[in-house]
């Protein structure tokens, strides 16, 4: 109980200490243009020669662009947009409206595919790989309408009407967990994307988190879920008593503890920025070649290594945009999901519970209440989406049509954004069932 108590201890401290040099970089800010979430990182740990050297010019750019002007660097049509959500969160999102080589027209009536990042991650997810390996422009060639979503407090949706992030006597700014994120993000984002391409339903893709906040929305506001053609989970993650994870597992007994700390010594985000993954790279990675496959696998630490399926070349690029920030709370309630077996709204205590929910406890999301045709895809080696709880998920919903395992045994959690045999183990059929609900959709509205 010491050592799990000194790990979670060190888990909360590296939260903190992020945190505050997040505040204080950004106030140091002199620079106006925005790179990549992690481009002084990059700076930093590829400032020195002999690591420089190693590393394409084209690699290192890809790494410090932020996500418009990476799409836009290789000559893809992008815009950006704008949505304030009803509780004053300013999202970003990111639109490639139509292909560079296939399906190369600005033309009306294009299938939209809504796109959703998870944990600690952001639209960069879908672009970073480059064209022809990453799902956004895949998708884009196929003929969709690409929208990426920015949950609130990552490092494109850290803007609020009234609130600082970077507060620290108040951080009501990271009050939030992916309840609100399924409750206020998703609905505000998917409503304005309809209205700006005037469709009347468009099609979900989310992966973890992404896949999460997607059963928040569907089950507390189903009025939603007549917008949706498909929902296409990737790693999907709802229930998880069988999570591996041991940074999770580590954190679940104190997650309600770990918040309330956070919030009265004034910090409320995680891993704005890779300060402690900067320290390593300088300080731990460059000086002995022992420690060097630690450090490799620092990125992967929360969703596993998958062997034969990580492009070692594109390592700064990953480096350069994740984490991408979240809220402590976030964390603590998936922390609390795994604690009490239960998937359900977050809780912060008898006597809150009470205000918020009329019952000492949280109720569980009602996943009856999803109705939009879901298709889980899910892998044996992915520590924070375990098999048992996939089916368990597939069980009680309702609404699930399909559940797709990936055929290959190592491939994992991660690997669903950057695996190297992505597309042809998961995307390509993924597709394939987003053009065969297109057209029942299309069907159905002829007949009506």
């Amino acid at each position: 109980m010491i050592m799990r108590s000194s790990i979670a201890i060190l888990v909360f401290a590296c939260a903190v200490w992020g945190a505050a040099a997040a505040a204080a970089a950004a106030a140091a800010a002199t620079d106006a243009r925005r790179r990549s979430a992690q481009a002084d990182y990059i700076d930093e740990l590829y400032g020195t020669e002999d690591l420089y050297a190693r590393v394409s010019d084209n690699v290192l750019e890809d790494a410090r662009l932020d996500v418009p002007d990476l799409i836009r660097k290789y000559n893809y049509p992008v815009e950006q947009h704008f949505v304030t959500t009803p509780d004053g969160y300013i999202l970003e999102m990111h639109r490639i409206p139509h292909g560079r080589d296939a399906n190369n027209r600005p033309e009306e009536g294009k299938p939209v595919a809504f796109v959703m990042h998870g944990l600690l991650s952001s639209s960069a997810d879908w672009v970073l790989l480059g064209p022809g390996c990453a799902l956004a422009y895949i998708l884009a060639e196929q003929g969709f309408d690409v929208w990426m979503g920015n949950a609130r407090g990552n490092y494109y949706s850290r803007r609020h009407r009234s609130l600082n992030p970077d507060s620290i006597r108040n951080t009501k700014f990271w009050d939030f967990s992916w309840d609100e994120i399924g409750h206020f993000d998703l609905p505000a984002m998917i409503d304005y994307t309809l209205a700006a391409t005037g469709k009347s339903k468009l099609h979900y893709v989310g992966h973890s988190q992404g896949t999460t906040a997607f059963f928040v929305m569907a089950s507390l506001r189903p009025e939603y879920n007549e917008k949706i053609v498909a929902m296409q989970a990737l790693a999907p993650v709802a229930f998880m008593q069988y999570n591996k994870n041991l940074l999770f597992n580590t954190m679940a007994p104190f997650a309600r503890n770990i918040n309330k700390l956070a919030s009265t010594i004034g910090v409320g985000e995680v891993l704005p920025n890779n300060n402690l993954m900067t320290w390593a790279g300088q300080s731990v990675c460059m000086d002995e070649v022992v420690f060097q496959p630690l450090c490799t696998n620092m990125l992967f630490l929360m969703a596993g290594w998958s062997e034969g399926q990580h492009n070692a070349t594109m390592f700064p690029v990953k480096l350069g945009h994740t984490p991408a920030g979240a809220a402590v709370r976030q964390l603590a309630h998936y922390g609390q999901s795994i604690h009490e077996n239960e998937f359900r709204r977050y809780d912060h205590g008898s006597r809150q519970n009470r205000n918020l929910y009329g019952s000492r406890t949280p109720p569980s999301y009602n996943l009856k209440r999803i109705t939009t045709p879901v298709f889980l895809h899910y892998s044996d080696n992915d520590s924070f989406a375990d098999t048992r709880d996939v089916r368990r998920l597939y069980e009680e919903l309702g609404a699930a049509v399909g559940l797709f395992r990936v055929q290959l045994s190592t491939f994992s959690h991660l690997d669903f954004m950057w695996g190297i045999d992505a597309k042809t183990l998961v995307w390509d059929r993924m597709i394939n069932l987003m053009w065969a609900t297109e057209a029942l959709e299309g069907n159905a509205q002829s007949i009506e």
